[in-house]
Order: C-alpha cells, then sequence, then structure tokens
C-alpha cells in the first residue's frame, strides 16, 4: 500500500478532522475503563492521577538546576496536526484560501507551547503538576471559545450551522485536552512534553524520591 495517496476533499477533510480527535480520545476513555482507572485520573482531580505524575515533575525540576532552557520554538499544533493541515492547503488549490494555511486554532497550540517549553519555572512538583493541568484546561477554553466567538463566520466558511461549528470546536477542544493530558507529561522524551525546553529527564534517575 506505500505510495498510495488518497485525495479527500479540503471540506471533508476539515469535517473529519474533529471525528478524528473525537475517536481517539473516545478510544483512550475505552482504555482507561478496561484498565479499571476512573475517568478523572488524569485531569487534575484524581489523587492516583496526581501520585502517578508527580514524581516525574521532580526529576525535571531536579534536572534543570543549573540548566538554562533552549530557545523557544514551537511546531505549531503538536503530533503532526499543523503539518497535515499544510500538507493538505498545498496539495488542494484554494484550500488556504479559504480555510487558511494552519489551523484556525493554531495560536492556542503556540500559547500552550510557551508554557509547556520551561513548565512555567515552577518551583516545585506540585506548582509544575498544577500550571500542566491549567495550561492544558487553557487550551481546551482556548479551542472552544473561538468555535463560540467565530461560530457565524466559520458557519460560512464550513458550511453548517453556528451550532454545529461550536458543537465541532468543543469536540476538537475536549479531544486535544485529552490528548496533552495523555501524552504530554514531563520526561517522556516526546518532543511535545512538559518541559521539553529542558534536557530530557528520567524519573529513576535524581528527583524521583
Amino acid at each position: 500500500m506505500s505510495g498510495i495517496i488518497v485525495m479527500i476533499s479540503p471540506k471533508a477533510f476539515v469535517r473529519r478532522l474533529g471525528s478524528c480527535l473525537s475517536l481517539a480520545a473516545g478510544l483512550a476513555a475505552g482504555l482507561m475503563a478496561g484498565l479499571g482507572i476512573a475517568p478523572g485520573w488524569a485531569d487534575g482531580e484524581s489523587s492516583f492521577g496526581r501520585a502517578l505524575e508527580l514524581p516525574a515533575h521532580r526529576a525535571l525540576i531536579a534536572g534543570r538546576a543549573g540548566v538554562t532552557a533552549d530557545p523557544f520554538e514551537t511546531d505549531g499544533c503538536s503530533g503532526g496536526l499543523s503539518d497535515v493541515w499544510r500538507l493538505v492547503a498545498d496539495q488542494f488549490p484554494g484550500f488556504a484560501k479559504t480555510y487558511d494555511s494552519t489551523p484556525p486554532w493554531e495560536s492556542c497550540c503556540v500559547t500552550h507551547d510557551v508554557a509547556y517549553h520551561n513548565g512555567v519555572n515552577a518551583p516545585d512538583a506540585g506548582a509544575s503538576f498544577s500550571a500542566r493541568l491549567v495550561a492544558d484546561q487553557t487550551l481546551e477554553a482556548c479551542v472552544v471559545d473561538m468555535g463560540h466567538t467565530r461560530r457565524k463566520e466559520l458557519a460560512v466558511v464550513y458550511g453548517i450551522t453556528p451550532g454545529q461549528v461550536e458543537t465541532a470546536y468543543a469536540t476538537i477542544g475536549g479531544a486535544m485536552f485529552w490528548a496533552v493530558r495523555f501524552g504530554g507529561g514531563p520526561c517522556t522524551g516526546l518532543p511535545w512534553r512538559w518541559g521539553f525546553g529542558y534536557p530530557d529527564c528520567s524519573i529513576l534517575g535524581r528527583g524521583a524520591d
């Protein structure tokens, strides 16, 4: 199957994007349920989730001692979302003109990256955990708010109703929240991890106790 490119229309791409993010969030929720993990474990309301993540925050803080963070860089919306959007914009004449060359909510992702870059230099593990949660909640709220404030404009662009725009953006915002909660913790080695401006860390090393 390698080398085969499946082409879809720009409008179909926009509509399917929210569905794919929603599906990913649903699969994650299903996996949690299958493992017997309470739904709130990663949203900051669960003591289990907090206890699970705190060692990584301790390791991050220990590892950044005496280290200067790398200059800030952003890839827009991580996980390839911005890259895929740009690819489609390049392939379809008129796509960028109609839908822009980047996701409409990319500014929300950049603000999120600013917080993630140095972990807001939180002074301790508890503050670092809370700051990441706030950054993730702010990302979701930013996407949802964009769908609300631009609902009439985007309804015309997408060819759907304003209510459908708000529903779609709420779905996308919620899915993005869960994506970063699951994949954005510190010390993961991923380029979009919390504290990505500092060298990667390990919970097995210094600061994990």
